[in-house]
Formats: structure tokens, C-alpha cells, sequence
């Protein structure tokens, strides 16, 4: 699965020497994608001469997930997590983050960002997003400081659900230079980080996926408790952390309901009668295609990664930024 190979062959088509070959079994479709993701960033940083990659570690899914991937592509050894926490950020999520770094060898920073944060409040004394915004924008900083001084690629963590509805902050969160799962669902998200459990408690080591570089399909290096993602960081609700009690529902519609609408929307071109013909309730869809539409400049800043449903964002849908169509 997703192995380079150059072979040549010659065709003997006499009918006496035709046969049925066998079809390979379909793969399993949450390691195809996992799979696809981890080769393609593993070759974008082989070809692009990267040695290590780094990243912003919030105690999220997301994060996490990337994290795995970034592992399982060079080694944990390669990977630097950076944990940036804030006044908001709870208890809960710093262990995720410290567990995570553990379970995949990955080396591990705390770089508290609230001393920065006074620092800014003291001169701008931002209120509301603004301050929110001021916060992704000075972790954004300290992960492009790490990957310039360190000669790292930075990878930016963001879902094709944020990207659809523009839950990002520009030259926050937003930053790096590849973004492993820009093309996955939050629900795919989930599914793809429980799968790599399984696997990993199956004896799937870090690095142990059959790409390029393992052609003989070895284990890889064993996972303490054969847990490579903290099943909390999978279970709890998702939240930015950049308010008290702030959690991503206070501003998007549930994932399970958004992803429902976005993969109809986007990946099957269905309009807004479509969606509603299809269940969908009328203001809830108005909700979703406003953000969709109105979040095209956001993703065209984004950084590039790798296509792995039907429909990309970028070259497979190509609107324009500024618009003022409705049905």
C-alpha cells in the first residue's frame, strides 16, 4: 500500500498462457487514508529536505492525530511538540499533551504564552475575538520561531470542518508550511485516531505502517501500553481553550450534524434546496453555506496538503473569494 516500485515486464497474450489473477483485498479504509496521509508528508519533507517537523501540542484531537502522523513519517524523535497554555487552558488538556509527546518519543516543550499575552494586553487592550485571536497569533509565532531556528518544517493542524467554516485564526493557527489532515472531517478525525489505537495495540509500532522506507513491514518501535493517542484527547469535547468554558459548539453546529451538511455541500455540489430536500433544517443550512462562503480567503492562505476524498479544497473547487450569489 502506497509503495514506490519501477518494474518491467513483458506480455505474453497467447491464449494459452492467459489466466484469472486474483483481486487484492480492499484495504481497510481508515488505514488507506492514515496510510495516504503519513506517505505524503513524508515525502514532502523528503523532498523539500526537512529532518524534523514541529507543532503546536494542545492536549486536542487534532494535534494528536498530526502528532501520530508526523511520528510514524520520520520518528518521534524528529517530531518537537510545543506546549503553549494560556490562563484558559485546562489541566486536562497539558497532560494530553505531555502523554501524547511520551507515548510517540517526540521531544517536548512547555512555552507558556501568557506572559506574551499580558505583554500585548498592556499596550493593545484587546477585548472579545480579538484577544481570542491574540492568542493562536503568539503560539503562531513560537512555532515558526522553532522551525526557523531549528530548520523544522511546521505543520499546521486544522480539519477540512474548520477550514470549511472558517474556524481558524489567520497567521494563527493557520500557520506552517504542510497540513497533514486539511482534507479529513472532524469526524474522520476521530475515526482515523481510534483506528491508530487499535493498530497500535494490535503491535503496530511508531514508523510500523507499510510505506516507503519499511518495505519489509517491520513493526516499528513499540508503544508504551500500545496507546499512541491519549484515549482522552479522542473522547473530550473540542475546544480552542481560548475563553472560560469555551467549547467549538458554542459557535459551529455539533460535528456530527456539520460534517453531514459539508460533505453534501461541498463534495457532491448539493445547493441549498438540495440540502434541504435532504433533511437537513433550513437554518442550519443557511448557517453552514454562509460559513463555507464566506471563509474562501481564509483557505486559500492555507497551507497545502494532501487529497484524500473526492473533493478537495483548492484545485477541486475553485470559487471565487468575494461574492454576493445566493440561490
Amino acid at each position: 500500500m502506497f509503495m514506490e516500485d519501477l518494474s518491467f515486464f513483458d506480455l505474453d497474450t497467447s491464449a494459452e498462457h492467459q489466466k484469472v489473477g486474483t483481486i487484492a483485498a480492499k484495504p481497510d479504509p481508515d488505514e488507506e487514508v492514515y496510510t495516504a496521509c503519513v506517505l505524503g508528508l513524508k515525502d514532502y519533507m523528503a523532498k523539500n529536505h526537512f529532518k524534523g517537523v514541529c507543532l503546536g501540542l494542545s492536549g486536542g484531537i487534532d494535534s494528536a492525530l498530526v502528532a501520530a502522523m508526523a511520528a510514524d513519517a520520520v520518528g518521534g524523535e524528529n517530531v518537537y511538540g510545543i506546549s503553549m497554555p494560556s490562563m484558559y487552558s485546562s489541566d486536562g488538556s497539558k497532560d494530553d499533551a505531555a502523554d501524547l509527546a511520551r507515548n510517540i518519543g517526540a521531544h517536548y516543550d512547555i512555552q507558556p504564552i501568557e506572559p506574551l499575552f499580558v505583554s500585548f494586553q498592556n499596550q493593545l487592550e484587546l477585548e472579545g475575538v480579538a484577544a481570542e485571536n491574540l492568542q493562536a497569533r503568539i503560539r503562531g509565532v513560537i512555532v515558526m520561531a522553532y522551525s526557523n531556528s531549528k530548520g523544522l518544517l511546521a505543520v499546521a493542524t486544522g480539519n477540512k470542518s474548520e477550514l470549511a467554516c472558517g474556524y481558524s485564526t489567520i497567521y494563527g493557527d493557520a500557520v506552517g508550511g504542510y497540513a497533514p489532515i486539511k482534507d479529513l472531517l472532524k469526524t474522520r478525525v476521530w475515526e482515523i485516531s481510534r483506528w491508530r489505537n487499535k493498530a497500535a495495540a494490535a503491535g503496530m509500532g511508531i514508523g510500523g505502517l507499510h510505506v516507503v522506507g519499511n518495505e519489509q513491514g517491520s513493526a516499528g518501535t513499540a508503544l508504551p501500553d500500545g496507546v499512541m493517542i491519549p484515549v482522552n484527547s479522542i473522547e473530550k469535547a473540542p475546544s480552542a481553550e481560548l475563553r472560560p468554558g469555551q467549547k467549538d459548539s458554542d459557535s459551529l453546529p455539533e460535528y456530527a450534524l456539520l460534517d453531514q451538511v459539508l460533505a453534501m455541500y461541498i463534495e457532491h455540489a448539493h445547493g441549498r434546496a438540495d440540502l434541504l430536500a435532504d433533511g437537513f433544517d433550513e437554518a442550519t443550512v443557511d448557517t453552514v453555506m454562509r460559513l463555507v462562503d464566506r471563509a474562501e480567503w481564509k483557505r486559500r492562505q492555507y497551507p497545502l496538503g494532501p487529497k484524500v476524498t473526492a473533493l478537495a479544497f483548492g484545485r477541486d473547487r475553485r470559487l471565487p473569494v468575494t461574492n454576493a450569489f445566493r440561490e
